[in-house]
């Protein structure tokens, strides 16, 4: 069954549920009950027919009232929610711990109950975190948020037949009752390779930071051009720490080279004398080198500030953006990157904006400032467990439940679980322009074929 986790429009002169909200206090279960008879109805959700590759007759089953054959028992449904409150990862846990809010106001019933737990950003502090939640009568867990917290929570939670979706990217975490609600750097990578090479590209390049994150990533760019039937032609790398970005790009732009071919081009046509070779002379007269890069496209897979610097060199070093397209992953997803005018026209994937931006309207009204990018996790994993919590008991975290091959919409588009815990998403192309982005290859509405 497709369901879908679109939210209630938040109605923010309800003034009483923001207080409901404030007057939260970390360690202590939320629970939509206490608020709700002071909160007005939600006008009806929108609804989102499902469609990747259409299938031929899509459901869409919308949050609101359970039916009778799926009304819980009356008893609590409660479920953990495992961030780190404190530490130095305090403010995305924090900022993800609202957004689970938001979530609990527009799609929890009286039934749902969630009990935030601080990890404090160790894996010792996730591993008491998820004990105590068990103990408290978790039936799901959500979180934790890094690797390291979730690899201690696994055996806790296997221990006690708890499933677990978690916000880390590591994939070999995967599985085992670990199912990842995250952002895969492998569909990213996939879905812009694929695209690029339907407009053209056949010869790709990447320019990477030295981490796991990079050498991952390229990885996967190898694996996605063979896939199309292109080809990775070259990769560098350079040190994350790094500021002089000038070397590793020159490299890249194979520049001596270039710039040695067009000096052996200048004294042929010199030699020869004749008109023609004078008139070719002019035309070469403001070049810097001579011959293309070997490549088509570029993957950059970094972040704001160092993906600017190593973006503006690239002209620099005569890398031509009208003949070698800007690719990017999932780190591009951040505004403000047309400020550099390198990245203008770039490609990356990611979630469609528009399916977030009634989420991010809603943070930034009651919160009094910006989500950060990572808080629509928050929001769509309580969404999804406060929605299958109106399953029968003892059925709404099974296995099956959490992989139901038609999906969930949730706030980042639409997403499902493999039987080998990695999710998969629906991925728009975005471009980037100089005051925002467009989307220029939409993201599916649905999935054609079951996983396996």
């Amino acid at each position: 069954m497709f369901c879908s986790l679109l939210c209630r429009r938040f109605d923010l002169r309800r003034s009483v549920a923001a207080a409901c909200v404030i007057l939260f206090a970390v360690g202590l279960p939320i629970a939509v009950g206490g608020c709700a008879n002071r909160v007005a109805t939600s006008p009806a959700p929108r609804q989102v027919a499902p469609s990747v590759a259409a299938p031929a007759e899509p459901q869409a089953i919308l949050p609101g009232p359970p039916d009778a054959a799926a009304s819980p028992s009356g008893a609590q449904v409660q479920v953990a929610l495992l961030l780190p409150l404190s530490g130095p990862s305090a403010g995305i846990g924090r900022a993800m711990l609202d957004a689970a809010q938001l979530a609990l106001f527009d799609i929890a019933d009286e039934h749902f109950t969630l009990l935030p737990r601080d990890t404090e950003g160790t894996p010792e502090g996730a591993s008491r975190a998820a004990s105590a939640a068990i103990a408290g009568g978790a039936e799901l867990i959500l979180g934790p948020l890094l690797a390291g917290e979730v690899e201690a929570v696994k055996p806790v939670a296997r221990q006690a037949n708890v499933n677990m979706i978690a916000f880390s990217t590591a994939g070999q975490l995967a599985g085992d009752g670990t199912f990842l609600l995250s952002f895969p750097p492998r569909q990213s990578v996939e879905r812009i390779t694929a695209f690029a090479h339907e407009q053209g590209a056949t010869r790709f390049a990447a320019l990477a930071p030295n981490t796991p994150y990079g050498q991952l990533v390229v990885g996967e760019l190898r694996d996605a051009t063979t896939a199309v039937g292109a080809s990775l032609v070259q990769a560098e790398f350079y040190e994350p720490g790094a500021t002089d970005f000038r070397p590793v790009v020159r490299r890249l732009a194979s520049f001596d080279e270039r710039k040695a071919a067009l000096g052996r081009e200048r004294q042929q046509l010199q030699t020869a004398g004749d008109d023609a070779s004078r008139q070719a002379l002019q035309r070469l007269a403001a070049r810097e080198t001579s011959g293309d890069t070997g490549f088509d496209a570029v993957l950059l897979p970094d972040g704001d500030g160092q993906l600017k610097a190593v973006a503006s060199l690239l002209p620099y070093f005569d890398i031509d953006p009208a003949k070698v397209r800007r690719l990017g992953t999932g780190l591009w997803d951040e505004p403000g990157l047309g400020t550099e005018p390198a990245l203008i026209g770039g490609w990356f994937a990611a979630p469609a904006p528009a399916a977030r931006s009634d989420f991010e309207k809603k943070f930034r009204a009651l919160y009094n400032q910006a989500p950060p990018r990572l808080a629509t996790l928050g929001y769509d994993a309580t969404a999804l467990a406060a929605i299958l919590a109106r399953k029968p008991r003892g059925t709404a975290y099974t296995a099956a439940s959490l992989t139901d091959p038609s999906g969930f919409a949730g706030v980042d588009g639409i997403f499902r679980f493999r039987a080998d815990g990695e999710v998969e998403r629906g991925l728009a192309v975005i471009e980037v322009e100089r005051n925002g982005t467009k989307v220029v290859s939409p993201a599916p509405e649905s999935f054609e074929r079951p996983t396996s």
